[in-house]
């Protein structure tokens, strides 16, 4: 007798669903995008408990006719795909059809659905009818999931809490929200208000409705393209950082992706505008060729592999890296008051006017509804930056400042007609030495110097085999070194480059660098760390005494650098009280 059988279609769903649906959120994600499919404007989920009691999906799409709801819920059952050579241009959001099946095996289902004069209600409880009739004549769709697991109790168990399946719906409604800023979302949790946005097409409109005042006033614009991919969307200045990536929305046409080789390419490019493990706001939409994309990778389609992945990292990076490059990034002493869901404010005139803010291609990316491994910011993967078109902070070197004390042996205080500054000196003159050292450490011809009296360093016998190996990355960088017995060199010669007095200090910390090399060496990260570290060891510290000569000085090689406002490890070097932001301290200003 044959132990092998065919197993029903109710079984085959079930099995489904424990792939498409794995939560509340993936339930609603399921039912909004068949509603953006179906070319709805404004769609409206209703839930009870988060999800847990009910899941109400309305839309005003274009909604189906009566064989078409009943043929909706039978597995692999699409209207989106017909042959084969359709999965190689998929514009669709859906395209499995095994969403609805797979929910209706798992939960009871009231569909609602008109296309012309009369309505279609199906009634559907753990895959199988129950009935079907008229229903009153509204173009578009409304359906109804209760009691989802109530037949495998397996996949009940570990639903969460009503505060974690909302938040997790929540997440996932508001990067749908900036990818489609066409189409209005409302979201209610038990007949509350939770995420409402207009659908205005403008995205920095629907960035304010969704994260408020504070986060889409300091927003910065971003366009690219090249033969293969288009990028527009906005960042955020450096004052404005997440301690998880969750706020780093990108999509590809349209669709809510996870790639992680894209977050990492947009970490990069904040590579010391901010401190690792502190991550950016953006919103980006990246439009390629479907062909370039395989989004069937698993029934979610939120995992896509991406042909020419290389050049669309490379494109991101760079388009970054140059916006930051070319902005005044100083954050301002005192935050704007957040404010979302409410009657968008004019936030500058700039980018009010521009182009980006109606991207009528849908945006969202996937950044995870949940948090996946993290990763630290690396950088250096597309060699050295050339910015050979980019205006070099010529706004920052406009500004005069005018020195006029120090608070706390630590913060020096400026003035100008616009304002009150603070410029820590510590972290500017540790981006001063890193810019000076980095530019030295890239010049192919090193000028070199004897040492007066060499120097002896000795090591362990691991230490020195390691060094002994990776003795060239030593001399490349212009030192000059013999072998002085057991486990011993002694230096002779070293760039001139290394600060006067400084020279055994900085010659410790480098080998210290050279002995704790990873096996993926890159030249590029070692001339940073190299400059990073030296350049911490070296600069100003905190409480320590300077003139006032010095501290001008400091300010006038302050602003010849590329990037003026953070040191190496991302923290801020200056800070901006506007005249306004202290008459409004001081009450002179009550607005």
């Amino acid at each position: 007798m044959s132990v092998i059988k065919v197993m029903s279609e109710n079984l085959a769903n079930k099995i489904a669903a424990g792939e498409v649906v794995e939560k509340c959120a993936s339930v609603v994600k399921e039912l909004v995008e068949n509603s953006i499919d179906a070319k709805a404007k404004n769609i409206k989920i209703e839930l009870k408990k988060g999800g847990l009691e009910e899941i109400t999906v309305i839309d005003d799409g274009i909604g189906m006719d009566e064989e078409d709801a009943a043929l909706a819920f039978q597995r692999h059952a699409t209207s989106k795909i017909y042959k084969d050579d359709d999965l190689f241009f998929i514009d669709t959001l859906g395209f499995r059809g095994e969403a609805l099946p797979s929910i209706a095996s798992v939960s009871e289902v009231l569909l609602e659905t008109c296309q012309k004069d009369v309505g279609t209600l199906i009634h559907i409880k753990g895959g199988i009818f129950q009935n079907k009739t008229a229903s009153p004549a509204r173009i578009g769709t409304k359906i109804t999931i209760t009691n989802l697991f109530y037949n495998t109790p397996a996949r009940l168990k570990y639903l969460k809490s009503e505060q974690t399946e909302l938040a997790n719906t929540v997440a996932f409604i508001e990067k749908l929200s900036l990818a489609k800023p066409s189409i209005s979302f409302t979201l209610l949790n038990n007949e509350k208000v939770v995420v409402k946005t207009s659908g205005s097409n403008n995205l920095l409109k629907a960035i304010h409705e969704i994260y408020g005042l504070n986060i889409s006033s300091n927003m910065l614009d971003i366009y690219a393209l090249n033969d293969d991919f288009e990028i527009k969307g906005f960042i955020c200045k450096p004052e404005l950082l997440k301690s998880t990536r969750s706020h780093m929305t990108t999509f590809i046409n349209g669709r809510v992706i996870r790639n992680n080789e894209i977050n990492k390419a947009i970490n990069d490019a904040y590579y010391t505008y901010k401190p690792d493990g502190k991550y950016p706001v953006v919103v980006i939409n990246i439009e390629t060729d479907p062909t370039l994309v395989d989004v069937n990778i698993h029934p979610t389609k939120q995992d896509v592999k991406l042909s020419k992945i290389g050049d669309l990292s490379k494109l991101l990076y760079d388009t970054i890296k140059n916006r930051l490059y070319q902005s005044l990034l100083i954050p301002k002493g005192i935050k704007e008051e957040s404010v979302k869901n409410t009657d968008f404010l004019n936030i500058s005139n700039e980018l009010s006017n521009n182009n980006f803010l109606k991207i009528d291609s849908d945006l969202i990316n996937k950044n995870d509804l949940e948090e996946t491994e993290s990763f630290k910011q690396t950088t250096f993967d597309f060699g050295e930056d050339t910015y050979e078109n980019s205006v070099k902070n010529e706004e920052f070197k406009k500004l005069v400042l005018y020195p006029v004390g120090i608070a706390h042996g630590t913060y020096i205080i400026c003035e100008n007609d616009e304002g009150m500054y603070l410029i820590d000196q510590h972290a500017a003159q540790e981006r001063v030495n890193y810019e000076n050292y980095l530019d030295n450490i890239k010049k192919e011809e090193i000028t070199i110097t004897d040492l007066l009296i060499p120097i002896s360093i000795e090591f362990s016998n691991a230490d020195y085999i390691k060094f002994m190996s990776n003795k060239d990355k030593f001399t490349n960088l212009g030192f000059s070194f013999e072998e002085f017995g057991i486990n011993t060199i002694i230096i002779k010669k070293h760039p001139t480059w290394l600060k006067t007095g400084y020279e055994e200090v900085s010659i410790r910390k480098i080998i210290d660098l050279i002995i704790n090399l990873d096996n993926n060496f890159d030249i590029y990260k070692f001339r940073e760390n190299v400059a990073i570290t030296l350049a911490c060891k070296m600069a100003i510290k905190a409480n320590e005494h300077i003139s006032m000569l010095e501290i001008e000085g400091l300010l006038k090689n302050l602003v010849k650098c590329d990037n003026p406002y953070n040191c190496p490890h991302g923290r801020p070097t200056i800070i901006k009280f506007s005249i306004y932001d202290l008459e409004k301290m001081f009450k002179r200003a009550m607005n």
